[in-house]
């Protein structure tokens, strides 16, 4: 998982999902396991 500022491109790819989770913005895809990422 990545540790991004800004999940802008990553909630761009086919499949992506954003989630909040314990107060934190996450970046799931199903189509793409390799893709999460959570922000800050």
């Amino acid at each position: 998982m990545k540790v991004r500022n800004s999940l802008k491109s990553l909630k761009k790819q086919p499949g992506a999902q954003v989630v909040r989770r314990r107060g934190r913005t996450f970046v799931i895809n199903k189509q793409n396991p390799r893709m999460k990422a959570r922000q800050g």
